[in-house]
């Protein structure tokens, strides 16, 4: 009798574990991994060696407000942060008080002002939106060539008022897949190009693709002369220069490769500075499988807890027209963690970041600025 018994729980153990291979082996998920070689991790190293340039960050209270990812200033020295909720909140000059001036009723990724003072918003939800002092909301696009943009990103304007921005993935749009954040680490695990930069003229009302084939497009920033415009690939881990003007323009190269995180959000600095947020160090894991798309589809079938995570780190850095990283600002300890971007003004980089219940501000004369 003990026999059949052990018999028979050794054949339901073997069940289990024969559904748990099937299960991983098989089960349909929505990402179809594409094999790339990933450049070789070179750790924290060189341009990159850690240090504590960050420890010094301030933090402004934004009430009750979570993540926010983006910074823009007007021409009178007012503050403004997107929110998780769709909230932009607004710090008036010689104030650090925050007021929720405006909401979006989406997910506000990138904003940056115009010559006039219109905040131009990058949102996944609504696309691409302008919105005047008044707080009049007006949609600029929110597609190409007919067909929807779900997931703009980020954005930066030129003299001529043409607006440069991101669409991080054509599959998988924000709003379908649970958010920006479930729907970029679907992205990421994919790797399969689905990223653009695009260019909306304001004159004609036209949306045009200019660069197709990114993994995940993020950033966007304008060189000062507006030679050229970078955007951000992040789950490459570099920065794609598209050329402008000049004998190149329409083409394009790389700005800088190999960097040590997941770049985020780019910006234009002062004296020729490209400042970039890093939201966490790579994942070995992510890399190690890059070649082989069959166990990155076994890891996006096991539960969310067990697959690769982002970890807690501080970091920016500013990167010079010619790719070389002119400073270096990390916080190994994460006190101001999963930064998207810093925006410089005379005194201060105000810093961004994904879920952090604060708004960072580092004194430029703390790192020698």
């Amino acid at each position: 009798m003990k026999k059949g018994i052990g018999k028979r729980v050794l054949l339901f153990i073997g069940s289990i574990f024969v559904l748990l291979l099937l299960y991983l082996l098989l089960w349909p998920v929505p990402v179809n991994p594409q094999s790339w070689q990933a450049p070789e991790f070179e750790g924290y190293v060189g341009d990159f060696a850690p240090n504590q340039k960050l420890a010094y960050v301030e933090l402004l209270d934004i009430g009750n407000n979570v993540g926010p990812e983006s910074v823009a200033i007007n021409s009178k020295g007012d503050r403004f942060a997107a929110m998780h909720d769709g909230t932009i909140i607004r710090l008036a000059a010689g104030n650090d008080t925050h007021e929720n001036w405006v909401n979006t009723e989406g997910r506000p990724l990138g904003i940056v002002f115009d010559a006039n003072d219109n905040l131009v918003v990058a949102d996944p939800f609504n696309g691409l939106m302008r919105i005047g002092p008044d707080k009049k909301k007006t949609l600029l696009t929110n597609t190409v060539d007919d067909k929807p943009l779900c997931y703009i990103n980020n954005a930066d304007i030129a003299s001529d008022g043409k607006i440069y921005f991101s669409d991080s993935s054509s599959k998988f749009c924000a709003k379908i897949w649970g958010g920006t954040y479930p729907a970029s680490l679907l992205d990421i695990m994919e790797h399969g190009g689905h990223g653009r930069l695009l260019v909306y003229n304001p004159k004609n009302n036209t949306t045009r693709t200019l660069l197709s084939g990114l993994n995940f497009a993020n950033g966007v920033a304008l060189d000062p002369k507006e030679q050229f415009v970078l955007v951000v690939e992040t789950s490459s881990y570099r920065i794609v220069r598209y050329w402008l003007k000049g004998p190149r323009a329409g083409s394009h190269d790389m700005l800088t490769e190999n960097l040590p995180a997941f770049p985020d959000n780019l910006t234009t600095g002062r004296d020729g500075r490209f400042w970039v947020g890093f939201i966490s160090p790579r994942s070995v894991p992510l890399d190690k499988f890059a070649d082989t798309p069959f166990i990155r589809k076994i890891i996006q079938r096991l539960p969310a807890g067990m697959r690769p995570k982002a970890k807690p780190y501080g970091h920016v850095a500013a990167i010079n027209a010619n790719g070389e990283v002119v400073l270096d600002l990390q916080d190994p300890l994460a006190r101001y963690p999963m930064i998207t971007e810093a925006v410089e003004t005379d005194e201060y980089l105000y810093l961004g970041s994904l879920f952090a219940t604060r708004l960072g501000r580092l004194s430029k004369s703390r790192i020698g600025l």
